[in-house]
């Protein structure tokens, strides 16, 4: 039937009763005969309301422990029947069978369930059967049934049915049908997740998407999908742009580097570190921060492993920038950094991040684990004669925390965990290294006694030669090279210190 469809009947079988009063009443005042089960029905009862239980329709009750309520074919039949097909019109009526025009339904939280850590057998008994079956019974047959199938949609189905006397459109019943077929892929993908071990099967789903205002560009159309609000709390600002969360995200996975250590503050800009310094107090580690490239920090990312006080947000203040990220801020910073309206300050809460990364490629995507290794003193291997001094082998970790985290072919300065230069995304390494030299030089860093660290190994010794002539006395890089002996002889003629790690950190 494409007319409009008058409700004389709903079954409402749903595991959280939060925002259902209403719905409830506004169906009794329309006169609509309400079936239901379990809860909902004791629900509905203390409401006051009228409701017939499902088993005075299939006179079978609720079996194994509640397994098995609403799996019957007086109640299935009353959903999936045709009402412009005389044989089914026909047989509900031989077999004294309700029309069911609404079907409401919230689903066991099995993904809540899994999150809180509960046993295997509480999460199995959280997946839930008839709920589902009932879900995609209605929603197939959405030229008769209209199927709510979220809590977050009642609030609209009571407006809808408040406005049309109980009355739905196949195009409203359409409408609905989708978001019940959303809500049921969504927890089947969930489901084989948490279960699957072995296939390898790429299985992703988010329910909901944020509009942005476009994409990495004007003329492209931008959304995110994700749970924003649980990763941040937004105090002020502007929405965020695609551009922008690109950076946050970039922003979020380098501070993870230095989460428990003294005060740290990033600035990055296009998804890359254009200053990172590490110092006693967070002011003076923004400072040296800025000083790391002035000029790129201008409309830059802002993020540090520490509150943000009144000291540090007045310097930050100077500065033009989109997002500022921080564990916490205090009264006076906060009210400093409002001075700029479009300016987005983030608390940053302490969840934890996806261990796999996916992105689009060809005809399909690519995913992979999340490169989670870093590199530690433990696994440092001199490969030269000269060994690097205690404040180099400090100044070589946090030079390679950060070269992990930039765009490849990347080559990193630091010194005395400055960030004095790097060279960021270069077609060969040898101009990520002059790209380094030339930045450190034109904002007056004395690169004598820095340190250099690469992302992968150095096929020729021409890397190590510039870096020795720049001033570079030790060097940390993957090796792994045919001829990383070529750059350990170099080193050994001329005084550098040389570690090799065993790992690369391309980031592409």
């Amino acid at each position: 039937m494409s007319t409009p469809i008058k409700a004389k009947a709903a079954l409402i079988s749903v595991f959280s009763k939060e925002g259902l009063e209403p719905l409830i009443k506004k169906f009794n005042d329309l006169g609509i005969t309400l079936y239901s089960t379990g809860g909902t029905e004791k629900f509905i009862k203390d409401l006051g309301v009228p409701v017939v239980p499902v088993e005075d329709v299939t006179s079978y009750p609720s079996i194994l422990g509640g397994r098995v309520k609403t799996l019957h074919p007086k109640v299935f039949g009353g959903i999936l029947n045709r009402q412009d097909n005389d044989s089914d019109v026909a047989e509900m009526k031989e077999y004294n069978i309700p029309q069911l025009d609404i079907v409401i339904v919230d689903l066991y939280p099995f993904e809540k369930t899994v999150a809180s850590g509960a046993s295997e057998q509480d999460i199995v008994e959280k997946i839930d059967i008839g709920g589902i079956s009932l879900i995609r019974a209605a929603a197939k047959n959405f030229k008769d049934t209209l199927c709510v199938s979220s809590v977050d949609d009642y609030e609209e189905v009571l407006e809808l049915i408040s406005t049309n006397e109980g009355t739905t459109t196949l195009a409203d019943r359409k409408r609905f049908a989708a978001k019940a077929f959303n809500v049921s892929s969504h927890y089947d993908t969930a489901i084989f997740n948490y279960f699957n071990e072995e296939e390898v099967v790429y299985k992703a789903s988010y329910t909901k998407g944020k509009s942005l205002r476009y994409g990495e560009n004007p003329h492209q159309k931008g959304t995110f999908f994700g749970d924003f609000d649980a990763m941040f709390d937004k105090l002020h600002g502007k929405e965020l742009s695609y551009n922008n969360l690109l950076d946050v995200d970039a922003a979020v996975n380098l501070m993870a580097e230095f989460q428990n250590e003294d005060p740290t503050f990033a600035i990055l800009k296009h998804n890359n570190a254009c200053g990172l310094a590490q110092r006693d107090t967070l002011h003076q580690a923004y400072v040296d921060a800025l000083a790391g490239d002035p000029v790129s920090a201008f409309g830059g990312i802002l993020i540090s492993n520490k509150e943000i006080d009144k000291a540090t947000a007045e310097e930050i203040h100077k500065l033009f920038c989109e997002v500022v990220i921080a564990p916490s801020y205090s009264e006076e910073a906060l009210e400093i950094l409002k001075g700029k309206k479009n300016r987005v300050l983030l608390i940053q809460k302490p969840i934890s991040l996806p261990t796999d990364q996916v992105r689009s490629c060809l005809n399909g995507v690519l995913v992979q684990d999340k490169d989670a290794k870093t590199d530690s003193l433990e696994d440092l291997s001199t490969v030269t004669n000269n060994k690097p001094t205690s404040d180099e082998l400090s100044d070589l970790i946090f030079a390679s925390k950060l070269c992990k985290h930039t765009k490849s072919n990347t080559i990193v300065f630091a010194k005395g965990k400055q960030l004095c230069a790097s060279g960021t995304g270069q077609t060969s390494r040898v101009d990520a290294l002059r790209q380094a030299i030339d930045k450190a030089v034109s904002f007056g860093f004395d690169l004598k006694g820095a340190v250099m660290a690469s992302d992968a190994f150095f096929p020729f010794p021409d890397c190590v030669e510039l870096a020795d002539k720049a001033g570079i006395t030790a060097v940390i890089q993957p090796g792994g090279s045919i001829k990383d002996q070529l750059s350990i002889d170099y080193c050994n003629e001329h005084n550098l210190a040389m570690v090799m790690t065993g790992t690369r950190h391309f980031k592409h």
